[in-house]
């Protein structure tokens, strides 16, 4: 005859003494007809099952058929029925994590089952680091577009200058808008659902924005830095810089949309966050954030070691710096470069790899992803540095370079 349950499930018995009969049963729906939880929020997600031996205890392994898909950070509970308190409890009951989710290890037996989490778990100060963080950026970012506006005239004196300046200022316009929507969605069940889609498409617009246009700086250093005595014309420059920093942004947000079901809850966004919906590896919308984000990054990275291989060479050829100076300016050049050049994001790609149930690994980088790029922008105000400043340095660097070229092809003739 068929099982009286649906589903299966594996039970290892490890007895401590002696060997003897081992009785196993799942119940389907017996769930239903035990108390009340008083855990409201959380759900049975498996069978009942209940084994038991004739005398003595033992240790029991369980691999369950979850009812429904673990959704991404909602922790499970494993428990037995303990009669003295007509309750569900987990003492005794380990769970696998999130690498083995369905499994439950317990140190005695009962009838078992697991309960999971209706939401996700939170890391205790998440949410106000990063609102914090987002209000400072804010206003370090109005901050910056102020200060540019001030020092345009003296600071934009040729084409290169001129495309660099751009840059910054579309990069501090793309993460002010976007910042400014995420607070704005920071609350979704107090906006109407069809705000929550247009704060999603704005935000999944203006980070790529951002980052498209950290991608056109970071050629522009490296242009410079290999090709030190020619000058792109203005023209060229912005035109190149503005149908990559916008153009592709947009045709990547207008694709995605259509294919999700033209932006449909659930499909394209979600409506717990307000942003785009992860789905597991490779699925998702949000997919069309990362692998865009993943691709720059690397482009970024690997320019600013260029950067750095030039600036370090230089100083050894000539010898007109001691090591400790070298070093100095290195250190600096990274620390500068790796913000702008969007570098701290690497974090975000762990973030996604670390399921929050996982332990300290899984906090540490959330805090470091948080930590790191939301408070950025007032890093760098802090220490008297803009956003353009890092590229400062490495135009000083370069007329030191130039100077350099020229000594030895005078020592030459």
């Amino acid at each position: 005859p068929p099982p009286p349950f649906s589903g299966f499930f594996n039970v290892t018995v490890t007895m401590g003494t002696g060997s003897m009969m081992v009785k196993t049963i799942g119940f389907k729906s017996l769930s239903n007809y035990l108390p009340k939880l008083q855990q409201t929020d959380a759900d049975p997600n498996s069978i009942v099952v209940s084994t038991s031996i004739g005398q003595g205890s033992a240790d029991i392994s369980i691999d369950f058929q979850l009812i429904s898909e673990r959704p991404r950070n909602h922790k499970i509970q494993c428990v037995y029925w303990d009669f003295t308190i007509s309750q569900w409890s987990g003492k005794g009951c380990v769970w696998g994590g999130p690498d083995n989710e369905n499994h439950c290890e317990c140190t005695h037996l009962s009838s078992f089952t697991t309960l999971m989490s209706k939401k996700p778990e939170n890391l205790p100060y998440m949410t106000e680091i990063t609102y914090v963080g987002l209000g400072v950026s804010i206003v370090s970012l109005l901050s910056c577009l102020v200060i540019e506006c001030l020092v345009w005239k003296s600071v934009v004196k040729s084409s290169v200058s001129y495309c660099r300046h751009t840059a910054h200022i579309n990069i501090c316009l793309c993460l002010l808008v976007a910042d400014c929507s995420f607070l704005a969605s920071a609350f979704p069940d107090m906006i109407p659902e069809n705000w929550c889609q247009i704060f999603v498409v704005i935000k999944h617009l203006c980070y790529l924005a951002m980052f498209f246009w950290m991608l056109c700086l970071s050629i522009m250093v490296l242009h410079q830095m290999i090709f030190m005595f020619h000058q792109m014309s203005k023209k060229v420059c912005l035109g190149l810089c503005f149908s990559v920093g916008y153009c592709c942004p947009l045709l990547i947000v207008f694709i995605t949309f259509i294919t999700y079901n033209s932006g449909q809850k659930d499909y394209y966004y979600t409506t717990e966050a307000c942003w785009l919906v992860y789905g597991g590896f490779l699925k998702g919308s949000i997919f069309a954030f990362i692998l865009p984000v993943g691709t720059i990054v690397v482009v970024n990275v690997f320019c600013m070691l260029v950067v750095i291989i030039r600036l370090l060479r230089p100083s050894l050829e000539v010898n007109t710096k001691d090591e400790k100076e070298v070093a100095k300016g290195i250190l600096k050049a990274v620390v500068l470069l790796t913000p702008i050049f969007g570098g701290t994001w690497i974090f975000g790609f762990f973030v996604l790899m670390f399921d929050i149930t996982k332990g300290p690994i899984a906090y540490l980088v959330n805090y470091a992803f948080t930590l790191l790029n939301a408070f950025q922008v007032r890093l760098r105000l802090g220490l008297g540095q803009f956003h353009f400043n890092s590229v400062n340095c490495v135009r000083r660097e370069l007329n030191a370079t130039r100077t350099n070229i020229q000594l030895s092809f005078d020592q030459t003739l």
